[in-house]
Parts: structure tokens; sequence; C-alpha cells
């Protein structure tokens, strides 16, 4: 059996997301790309838009759409996924990665799959479901926070152990917004500056609260999420906290228990940053008892292990490669 390679397509490359997939793909050691498509940027040059990719790539943004793909990736925006599918014929071979919220979540909290287009999506949490997605044909990446906050409380819901209400505070850098300029992007709101929003309604709630309540066998309690726009570029990090009996060594054997076979989450003894998680397609964990309450603090890049990273993840998955494949980044110390 000879190497793999896959070509792939990329829908909406001109965005954050777009651009990181990008980078990643191309120095991707299986991967080809066929075309990036932009209905803004067409004809122009990737490394015009994407200016870290000068030196790397001669493609060029296209308004055309190839069939030629073994698999799609959909880097547009929350609605624009569905509007775009169902607007083209594509060929059924083709497997598609969403990385919108279009099919990652329906009304029922106990199942995992989205039909939608006439495509069922399977949830693509690896650390959640990662022998399912080896068979899937279609994915709808998680959220970003959604990512750090599950993956923060994976081990206790599949041990029955979320039995009262969690509370999560959760700040994000401002390409959590997307590229286009809004009022609280712009460097002279952002910088020196903080603020809450969506608090106790953030969208991502939806895809938390089914895929906890999936893996417990008791009713989940609130969660009650409180998100904050932070001075800075990317990156995630996360503070649940419960009510547990678990002691402190019970917590860390759980976590460390349950992570043993997924490459990049680390449990951390000490408290990590920020810095640490940039760039790589890492989730950083800590668990520490305070008084009756554990405390989990979970760190990830908003735009790796919150979008571009997971869905080659995913991609790496879907096509029988090594999970790590084109994702061994090192975050920058300093």
């Amino acid at each position: 059996m000879g190497e793999v390679r896959i070509k792939a397509g990329v829908v909406g490359g001109a965005g954050y997301t777009g651009g990181e997939l990008l980078r990643l793909l191309l120095n991707h050691p299986n991967v080809e790309i066929a075309f990036i498509h932009s209905n803004s940027q067409v004809g122009k040059p990737v490394y015009e838009v994407h200016k870290d990719l000068l030196g790397d790539t001669e493609l060029r943004f296209t308004g055309e759409l190839q069939q030629d793909v073994d698999v799609l990736f959909l880097c547009v925006g929350h609605g624009a996924a569905k509007e775009f599918l169902e607007a083209q014929q594509l060929e059924p071979n083709i497997k598609i990665i969403d990385l919108s919220q279009d099919f990652r979540w329906n009304e029922s909290l106990k199942e995992s799959v989205v039909t939608g287009c006439g495509r069922e999506f399977l949830y693509g949490l690896p650390e959640l479901q990662r022998k399912a997605i080896k068979e899937a044909h279609n994915i709808a990446n998680p959220g970003c926070f959604a990512t750090a906050i599950q993956l923060a409380l994976l081990p206790l819901a599949a041990q029955n152990l979320l039995t009262a209400e969690v509370h999560v505070s959760g700040i994000t850098g401002s390409t959590g917004a997307g590229q286009s300029l809004s009022a609280t992007s712009h460097y002279s709101w952002r910088s020196g500056n903080i603020s809450n929003y969506k608090v106790l309604s953030h969208q991502h709630l939806h895809e938390i609260r089914r895929t906890l309540q999936s893996m417990q066998q008791q009713e989940l309690q609130n969660i009650n999420f409180v998100p904050y726009r932070g001075p800075f570029t990317r990156g995630i990090l996360s503070t649940s906290y419960t009510l547990s009996n678990l002691s402190q060594e019970e917590a860390e054997e759980l976590y460390t228990n349950y992570y043993s076979e997924h490459p990049f989450v680390s449990l951390s003894k000490s408290i990590p940053d920020l810095k640490q998680v940039v760039n790589t397609n890492k989730c950083l964990l800590h668990v520490q008892k305070q008084g009756d309450y554990l405390v989990i603090t979970s760190l990830i890049d908003n735009l790796l292990k919150g979008a571009s990273g997971q869905a080659v993840q995913n991609m790496n998955l879907m096509f029988g490669l090594d999970e790590q494949a084109g994702l061994r980044l090192k975050a920058s110390a300093f």
C-alpha cells in the first residue's frame, strides 16, 4: 500500500481560520491543495491576503469550485456553510469538514449526528469519539470555546461526576471574532481593555450541553458560562469549577487516565499560561481541589485546536493517517 495522498479544497480561504488551515495543509506531508475558493479575493495570490505564506505558495484564490478533491473544508461564516451546500451539487464521494456551527448540534441531547443538506455530519471532537470519526464521511468541527470547555469536563462526565452546576469563565483573543472589523475588534478598542459578552447565553453552550448530557446517565445541571474579550490576538483560557467529592490525587488520576491515549491533551502539574499553547494544536489542563470545589483550567489556541488544527486532526483520522501528521507545532515561548 502506497503513501496516502489527499487532494483538498478550501472554501472561504481568505479569513483567519482559512489562513491557518492553508498554513497547515501546505506543510502537511500527505496533502495537495487543489484550489482555494473565495468570493472576495478572486484572482489574488494567496500570499497577498495571508502574508505569512509569502514564499510558501503561488496559489491564487478562485471563484470556481472543483469536484476532483477528496476532502472539502468549509471555512465560511455561520449560516453560509448550509447555504453553500444547498447551492452546490457536490459529488457524494467528497468528504466535508465544516468549521462553522451549521451542523454542530440539534435538539436531541443524546445524538451527535446532525442531518443537513442531504448529508450526515458527525460532531468532530476526537477526544470524545475518535473511533466514529475514523468512519465518518462528514464532520462538524467543534467551536473554539466549546472545545476548551468540553476538554475540561469530559473526564468528569464520563464517570457521571457532573452532579452539580458548573461555573465557567473564559477569555479569548480578538481572532475569535473573525477577520471582519467590528467595534470590539479594532486595536484602539481592544488594546489594554477587557469586556464580557453573551453572558450565560453563548452559542457554544448548545454543543457543550449536548456532549456532556450524552455521556451522563443523570440530568445535567446548569452550565453557567461568562466569556470575555481579551487584549491579545489568539488563544483561549477557560476556568471551570464545580462541587466534587474527588480528592486532588483522584482528580489527577482521572484526567491522566482519560487522556492517556490522546496526543494533544496534557495535564500540567503547575498552572499553565497561554503562550504554551499558542501556535499549537495542544490543550493544556490543570486541575486543583479548592475546598469542596474542583477547579479545571483549560488552554488552547482558538485558531488551531479550536478551529483549523482540529479540522486537520479530524482529516487525519478520516483518512487513516497518523493523528498528529502536520500538527507537530511548537509554541513560541517568548
